[in-house]
This record gives structure tokens, sequence and C-alpha cells, in this order.
């Protein structure tokens, strides 16, 4: 008997910790659904009104938080204002005041003398668009859809790539710019020419070479580089995404306040609930053993969610107090200033498993005065050691050193990899020349010959 009890008690405390688990690994947004299909399938299940109980609360983080936002950024204020207006409508009409790339292409089919074929492959490759306004399928898969040769479907990308912006449908920065480029009658030969035949150097400021090669001057060279810089790369970049329009609730707001910072879990974006009276008085009134067993099942459910819930906010504000007293150069610079932090750290600091660390810390997003960022990228490996003081520094910022020995370097005579090196010795960061190479081509700044000012 004895046995048989411990062994009854074994296997609850396991759907209790799986529970628990299930509903800390979830986001904001994933709990909110969660609980929302939890009160159709469980009857004792009762959804609060968030107009009466929770009006206080709310406004109480508003007035905290109106003075911090009023100075932030956009994504902020967009936030704040969904606090204040009912967030799916409101997001909506955001998305409803941003033209997608694929709707203003098609508007401007009317006026072209189309097949239903053509019609219908042209609306497949316009939809094929990435969200810079490229097309990168193959030809052939549009051709295989709609069983017809490649030749007819290269004709047709040819009319999405005639229509407005121009240089949509490139398959290339090299087509996207001479798409362009060919609009304009009275448009340099020079210019094309480089675009067709030297982009790459242009990329890599060999203008001197390029001149050479073509033979005309560094100035006419110059000055077809301007004509290059005034066209738009990106054409489709001014246009919103449908398939990134999805707003992000953070699950956590960092604020700062006079002596440090304050953590404000965010708990009103989900509903909260209760567990019914009436079946809770049900299932001690009740005859019926199988109607009694049903709604003990029930009330059990519903308490084991409520102590989850309550769970997954004690343990995010855990992780986040030592993500925050950890990245604290970051919340009070920004950018640029993360400091190295693994999942051990945390889970040392805080006493939690690193498996549990890892949930916590799962589609969850943290937002501050320098954005919205995802809760994984206070997350920073260990690039380098100061030699003197034995700190760790992240790639983040030895990049960021790598940029201001660059931005003071001498452009008539730049400075080699192995010499960024050397200079970056001088503030106790020792590093490879090879990295130094990797570390700058992230950055996207050109070597030495392409930096250099002739």
């Amino acid at each position: 008997m004895n046995q048989h009890l411990e062994l009854a008690q074994k296997q609850i405390l396991s759907q209790h910790l799986i529970q628990s688990m299930e509903i800390l690994q979830m986001s904001t947004q994933e709990l909110e659904s969660y609980l929302e299909n939890l009160s159709m399938e469980n009857p004792v299940i009762e959804i609060e009104s968030t107009a009466s109980g929770e009006a206080g609360e709310r406004e109480t983080m508003l007035a905290r938080k109106l003075e911090w936002l009023e100075s932030t950024d956009y994504q902020n204020k967009v936030y704040y204002r969904e606090d204040n207006t009912d967030s799916e409508s409101y997001w909506q009409d955001i998305c409803d005041s941003g033209e997608v790339l694929s709707d203003y292409l098609i508007a401007q089919l009317p006026s072209l003398k189309l097949t239903a074929q053509e019609r219908q492959i042209i609306e497949f490759l316009i939809y094929s668009l990435d969200e810079n306004g490229y097309f990168r399928d193959e030809i052939r898969v549009a051709a295989d859809t709609f069983s017809v040769p490649e030749e007819y479907v290269e004709r047709i990308l040819k009319i999405i790539q005639d229509l407005d912006p121009a240089g949509v449908g490139a398959r290339s920065l090299q087509e996207c710019l001479l798409l362009q480029l060919q609009r304009d009658p009275g448009h340099s030969v020079i210019t094309e020419k480089i675009i067709r035949d030297h982009l790459d150097e242009v990329g890599r400021n060999h203008l001197s070479g390029i001149a050479k090669k073509l033979k005309i001057t560094t100035e006419e060279v110059q000055e077809a580089c301007r004509d290059i810089r005034s066209l738009n790369p990106k054409p489709g970049n001014a246009f919103s995404d449908r398939s990134r329009m999805q707003y992000i609730s953070p699950d956590a707001v960092v604020v700062r306040v006079a002596d440090g910072f304050e953590i404000l879990i965010n708990e009103y974006q989900y509903p909260k609930f209760h567990i019914s009276s009436y079946y809770q008085e049900m299932e001690k009134t009740v005859k019926d053993a199988e109607t009694k067993k049903y709604l003990r099942e029930k009330i059990q459910q519903a308490q084991t969610v409520a102590g989850s819930i309550k769970q997954r906010s004690s343990t995010l504000s855990q992780v986040l107090h030592v993500i925050v007293e950890r990245q604290k150069e970051f919340f009070l610079k920004g950018v640029g200033n993360r400091r190295p932090l693994k999942l051990a750290d945390i889970a040392q600091e805080t006493g939690l498993h690193e498996s549990t660390v890892s949930r916590t810390l799962r589609s969850k997003y943290l937002q501050c005065t320098w954005g919205v960022y995802p809760l994984n990228y206070f997350l920073t490996s260990v690039a380098s050691t100061d030699r003197s003081s034995g700190e760790e520094q992240t790639p983040e910022y030895i990049k960021k050193q790598i940029r201001e020995i660059i931005e003071g370097e001498n452009r008539k005579k730049p400075l080699s990899d192995e010499a960024i090196g050397k200079e970056l010795e001088n503030k106790q960061i020792r590093i490879s020349r090879r990295t130094v190479n990797k570390y700058r081509q992230e950055m996207g700044i050109p070597d030495k010959s392409g930096r250099k000012n002739w």
C-alpha cells in the first residue's frame, strides 16, 4: 500500500515538472494562446476580464514607462501605443500603412496586355522576389511549374524588370544596377562598362587599377563611381515585407532608474484566470464517481498551470537580473558593449540548471532603451583576454576597437591587418592576423589597398 502511494506521488510530480517546463519555455504570445485554448478545453478555468482588476496595474506600469519611452526610438513608441490601444487592430493599421512590393508590382499589370497564362506566371515570379526585390530562384522552377520553356519565363521576367521601382526583378547586384542605369538615355558608357566588368574592383576601391585597364583617368573612374553610388542596390527595401509583419511582444522591459535598472516582467499580455467556485463546490458534492474524477483532474490541471506561470515569472526574473547585471555596459551605452556571458555563468549565479536557463531564454524578447532584443543575444563568447586585468573580451568589443583603429588611420598609408593586430596589442587585445582579417571582412571594411586614398 505504501509503495503504491509513493509511486503515485512520483507520477504526479513528473506531470507537474513536464507542465512547468513547457510553460517556462513559452514566449508571452505563446502563453497567451495556450491559456485561451486551455480555457476552452477546461470548464473550471474562467478567464478574468482585464477591464477592472488589471487596470490599476497597467496604469502603474505605463506611468513608469512613459517618461522613458517618450525619448526612445520608433520601435519603442510603437510598443507604448500598443499598451494604450487594441494591439491587434493597431498593428493591423501599421501593416496597412506600408505598401507591400508584390502589391505595388501587381497594381501595374492592368496596363499591360497579358494572356491568362502570362498573368499567372508573372504573379508567380513577383511572389518569388525577396525582400530586396531580387529574383533569386531558378528560372527552370517556374518553367517546370507551368510546363513552358525557360526562354518563355525569361521573357516574362523581363516584363517585371521593366516595372517600377527600377532594378526590381534583377538576379544579381550587377543586373540591378544595369537595369537602373539603362533607363537613363544619357548614361555614361564608362559607368556601364565598370558595372559590367569591374564591380568587384569598385568594392575594393581599386580605382587606379580600373583606370589603367580602361585607359582612362582616375577622375573619370571616380565620376563613374559617383554615378554607381547614386543607384539603389536594394530596390525592394522601401516596401514593407508581409512575411515579417509580426508584432513582437517583449517578455520583459528593462527601465533605467536613478540607482540602476528596473526589470518589468510582461504579465499583462496574457490573460489572468481563476478556478470556478461553482465547479469547485460541485467536485465536493457530486455523487457520480466519474464526474468527481473528471472535475478533480481539471481543477488540478488549472492549479498546476497557475503555479507554473508563477514559477515562470520568478525564474525569468532571476535570469534577467543576472543578464542586466553582467551586461550593464550594454544597457548603459548600447550596441558594442556586451561582455562575455555563457549559459553556465547564468546557471551558476542563479543556482538553476543550464537546461532550465536555456528554456527560460527560448523565444523570449527584452525591450530596453536601445530596442527589442532576443534574450539569447546577451549570450556572448570570449575572443580574447586582457593580459593585464584578465578581463575577457567579446568579438563585438574587438570589432569596435578595430573599427576605431581604422577610422583613425592615415588613409594615404592605411594599416595592414598585421599592423592593426599590433595596434590591438597596445589595447591589451591579442588576436592573430587571420582573426583581424576575418573580423574586418565581417564588418564590410575593405583591405589595406581598398581603403587607400590615391
